[in-house]
């Protein structure tokens, strides 16, 4: 490590930049100064991933600004300013003349949900806020820091178009209830969407007032997460659903200041994990999914952003053991030979599962758990686009 932030140091002095490290919650500011360093550098390895995040970056100038005040849904509560969405996984009853109430098909995703453009928007947002912030901070471009701050602006703090700070009517089911609790699993987008902001600090487009009504925003947003009855019953949940609850949740509270609370939350992640693995060191809740292997990555992926933020509060959540012998090594070591292509999946899969979603697993441990083979499985699921990979950009 030692010898990493001298090379880093080095580059930064022959190149006149200081690369500071970011304040970063899921992301690793260290690696991000690092590889900003080698970039003005010019390091061949790292620039087909620089110019390829630019290019989505110029992309993203095209998107929005988008509002929840677009949909033609309305909420029940009869404003529109909030946020509306359909369970994906559920479909009008054919038995019935108005086809309600809906019926569950799992892993079916109904097309009606697109009708409903919040659901749309808000993760797209969140992916576009992240890619300009790091588009900014690796480019000190600041028109990427305009459009990041600009969409913000109007999704959260414009008083004509911000979103309420709840999710009352998240993955609403029609003829059984307007929001429950497992909408919230649409915003575990915001976990991105965080980080992204932290990279526009110290950028003249977004002010310190900007920040301050953001984080007013999350604060409300946060206290409606721990005091509804939706919220309540998401912390609830036993499965990926409850992971996500505690992932977005400890990024808010990291990004508000509160590290009491982001403490609290590694505690509770820590006692999920240990009790949501089975003796087999797999995810049972996750096993009766009719996507198994891809609902088995998402909840491992959560535990993995949660041990990444408690990095923040000085709590080494890679290392953790349950006195039953429960872990995050445990967790993922029964999970990558499938993830790996070395075996074929053993559980419920009705459709083809994209690998692809397996790179961000085996990156992090590769550099969190000492997995010696993760390397070469990247190497191999993403063929000859892995000089291309984001990801390269966010680890040394």
């Amino acid at each position: 490590m030692k010898k990493n932030l001298i090379v880093c140091l080095l580059l930064a002095c022959c190149t006149g930049i200081t690369a500071q490290v970011p304040n970063v919650f899921a992301l690793d500011g260290t690696a991000l100064s690092f590889n900003k360093a080698k970039i003005y550098g010019k390091e061949a390895a790292l620039m087909p991933a620089y110019k390829e995040l630019l290019k989505d970056a110029d992309k993203a100038l095209q998107f929005g600004p988008v509002s929840v005040m677009e949909k033609l849904n309305q909420p029940p509560s009869g404003d529109r300013h909030d946020y509306m969405s359909l369970a994906p996984y559920f479909w009008p009853d054919p038995s019935k003349p108005d086809g309600l109430p809906y019926m569950r098909k799992d892993g079916e995703t109904n097309p009606e949900v697109r009708d409903y453009k919040d659901k749309d928007y808000m993760p797209r947002l969140c992916e576009e806020v992240s890619t300009l912030g790091l588009a900014y901070y690796f480019s000190d471009n600041p028109v990427y820091a305009d459009h990041a701050a600009k969409l913000l602006r109007v999704w959260f703090i414009d008083t004509a178009t911000r979103m309420n700070p709840n999710l009352n009517f998240g993955q609403a089911i029609k003829g059984v209830t307007t929001g429950r609790g497992a909408g919230m699993i649409d915003s575990r987008h915001f976990v991105k969407l965080l980080d992204g902001v932290q990279l526009l600090k110290g950028s003249k487009a977004w002010k310190a007032s900007d920040n301050k009504a953001l984080q007013q925003w999350f604060t409300s947003f946060l206290h409606w997460m721990q005091t509804s009855k939706i919220g309540r019953d998401e912390m609830a949940a036993k499965n990926n659903h409850g992971d996500w609850y505690d992932a977005q949740r400890m990024a808010i509270a990291l990004y508000i200041d509160s590290n009491d609370l982001a403490k609290k939350i590694v505690w509770n992640a820590e006692d999920r994990l240990d009790k949501q693995l089975d003796k087999n060191n797999r995810f049972p809740l996750e096993m009766e999914r009719t996507t198994s292997l891809h609902y088995s990555g998402f909840a491992l992926q959560a535990f993995f952003i949660i041990a990444q933020m408690a990095q923040k509060s000085g709590i080494d959540f890679w290392s953790f053991k349950s006195e039953k012998g429960k872990s995050l090594a445990i967790a993922f070591n029964e999970l990558r030979p499938y993830l790996a292509q070395e075996k074929e999946w053993d559980g419920p899969q009705i459709k083809a599962f994209d690998f692809e979603e397996a790179i961000p697993l085996l990156r992090a441990a590769t550099e969190k758990l000492g997995c010696k083979t993760c390397a070469e499985s990247i190497k191999t699921i993403a063929g000859e686009k892995i000089g291309r990979l984001r990801i390269n950009l966010l680890y040394r």
